[in-house]
């Protein structure tokens, strides 16, 4: 069993699998508190981890996942924002659909529960805001036509920085991690050839990667505004 109320507390979504997976983890080596929320998550045998099943676009998921830590913990000091699909198409063959899930994970699932999250973070004095983004945003590429990746994630870039400065006066810190491909089961092992030389480093990204992004932001008081490219270079140049 953790500390009760005076462990600081970490929300995560799309938390079951890949990069939401190993954050839930390194969360817990830190000692926090965490809230996992997906759609298909299950149960965790850890006493320290709840898990909210919920489709992160929807509001009411927002509401039961910021009830859960503050009834559970009393307090949300972290906010990671993974939860997010990626569908590459050429534009003129995205369908409604692919709008439609794109947008209301990407943006509407941000949305909501960054909003609730921050009323707790201000009572308490402070907290931090991070967002998973892409390294298409700002470094499309010809061979992964992805506009609506760009459309969605860079909207999040976006106000990433506006969040920072909307609230730097009031304690709550907001940062985002800008991945190139990384090796997570959304990837199918037959592509990871071709994905690994998307990179001028020529590999893909492994999920400790991004973890270690999340926490260095996570211990770095002076930095907010970010957006931290783990990308083996893609944002330089290729």
């Amino acid at each position: 069993m953790g500390t009760g109320r005076g462990q600081k507390v970490a929300v995560i979504t799309g938390a079951s699998q890949g990069i939401g997976a190993g954050l839930v983890d390194a969360y817990r080596k830190l000692g926090y508190g965490v809230v996992a929320t997906s759609r298909s998550i299950t149960p965790s045998t850890d006493a320290d981890v709840v898990t909210v099943q919920g489709d992160i676009a929807d509001a009411a998921t927002a509401d039961r996942v910021v009830a859960e830590a503050l009834n559970r913990f009393g307090r949300v000091d972290t906010l990671v924002n993974n939860a997010g699909v990626f569908i590459a198409k050429p534009f003129t063959d995205y369908t409604e659909d692919d709008f439609a899930t794109a947008t209301s994970v990407n943006v509407t699932g941000f949305f909501h529960i960054t909003q609730r999250v921050l009323g707790p973070m201000i009572e308490q004095g402070g907290g931090h805001i991070v967002t998973i983004t892409t390294s298409f945003v700002d470094h499309p590429n010809s061979k992964v036509p992805s506009v609506l990746a760009s459309l969605t994630k860079g909207g999040l870039a976006a106000a990433t920085t506006s969040l920072a400065i909307e609230y730097a006066t009031r304690g709550v810190r907001v940062n985002a991690v800008s991945p190139g491909v990384i090796k997570t089961p959304m990837h199918s092992v037959e592509t990871h050839e071709t994905l690994a030389g998307l990179h001028p480093v020529g590999r893909m990204g492994e999920i400790g990667d991004v973890v270690d992004g999340v926490l260095y932001l996570e211990s770095a008081p002076f930095v907010t505004g970010e957006i931290l490219h783990i990308d083996g270079g893609q944002s330089a140049g290729h």
